[in-house]
């Protein structure tokens, strides 16, 4: 094939994807600055840096030839750029406190993965969550490179979450998701209160980049959940964790709609914030983040019809709503 075609075919990077990371792709803002310059600026730039992410670790970039263009172009530190040129290189991600939970396999065939995501483990690698992230952890436990999530679930959210095993289905199980053909089932613990059921709750809601909390506002309804059965539980598991509590409830709630935080959001806005949830009603400080006290939102099953074999497909959740085993927390 063409080697002009393949570097602009979708989801291509000239460089592969090392120890489960994806490469890392900057574009030049001006002409004229050599490759060493640029990248030492945008590695000193980063908010979540590596202290050993320094002059002698960018030379060994460029020495193992994994500074390069689109076009698979190897730069040398003296390589000048043109404005808007992408580069790609491998980020140092800075070090990150260990997420003390496993993540197991449900569910494995040649197309896709099941994995029970924990808390405190976000979907993605981003911002200072790189490494102990559901993509990553579970590339190199599997050695499969290729895998990719197909949704997403919030970093705080326990459950389940679908994943590609390679790139030729990959369009197909995010397709699903996207047209809204996969019927989600949540379960969350919140104080309990009585409500009719089922009951629809929709609402307009926002979230803009770089605010914790998202916003409930006016305008046509945007998000829906339907709250499907509301039943008292005991209260003992659950004020092991965080104390003496009022009587507790699980929600079971069917999100016909993705929006950020929707869950979190239209529990909040019934009067009954989910247990555990550090951001609503009251935003705690990201330093008192204990990971042993997780939030009591998990997703506990998806349906669908398969868009490769069209037969139905259901995964159910193994995780319990009050307890994930820790792996050597400290």
């Amino acid at each position: 094939m063409d080697k002009t075609l393949v570097h602009r075919r979708k989801g291509f990077t000239p460089l592969p994807i090392k120890d489960g990371l994806n490469p890392t792709r900057v574009r030049t803002p001006e002409a004229n600055i050599t490759a060493w310059d640029f990248l030492s600026a945008v590695i000193s730039a980063q908010r979540h840096r590596h202290p050993h992410d320094d002059a002698a670790a960018l030379q060994a970039r460029f020495d193992s030839g994994e500074v390069v263009l689109r076009d698979q172009t190897q730069l040398r530190p003296e390589s000048v750029l043109r404005q808007d040129e992408d580069v790609f290189f491998y980020r140092m991600p800075a070090p990150e406190i260990p997420v003390p939970y496993d993540i197991p396999v449900l569910y494995e065939d040649e197309h896709i993965l099941i994995a029970d995501k924990p808390p405190f483990m976000a979907t993605m690698p981003r911002a200072r969550h790189i490494v102990q992230t559901a993509t990553v952890q579970l590339r190199r436990m599997t050695g499969n490179s290729e895998l990719a999530p197909a949704h997403r679930l919030d970093r705080l959210t326990s459950g389940i979450l679908l994943f590609t095993k390679h790139r030729e289905v990959r369009g197909a199980y995010q397709t699903l998701f996207a047209e809204k053909k996969v019927s989600k089932t949540y379960q969350a613990i919140a104080k309990y209160r009585r409500f009719p059921t089922p009951l629809q709750w929709s609402s307009h809601l926002t979230k803009n980049p770089g605010e914790i909390q998202g916003r409930i506002g006016d305008g046509p309804p945007n998000a829906f959940t339907t709250l499907a059965s509301v039943e008292r539980i005991d209260n003992a598991p659950y004020e092991k964790l965080h104390g003496h509590l009022p009587e507790l409830g699980i929600y079971t709630l069917n999100p016909t709609t993705g929006k950020t935080h929707q869950l979190r959001l239209h529990m909040w806005q019934a009067g009954v914030p989910i247990l555990g949830d550090p951001v609503y009603p009251e935003i705690f400080p990201e330093e008192a983040e204990d990971m042993r006290i997780p939030m009591h939102l998990t997703a506990t099953r998806i349906e669908f019809t398969d868009p490769l074999s069209e037969k139905p497909r259901e995964f159910e959740s193994a995780l319990p709503l009050y307890t994930h085993r820790l792996i050597d927390f400290q």
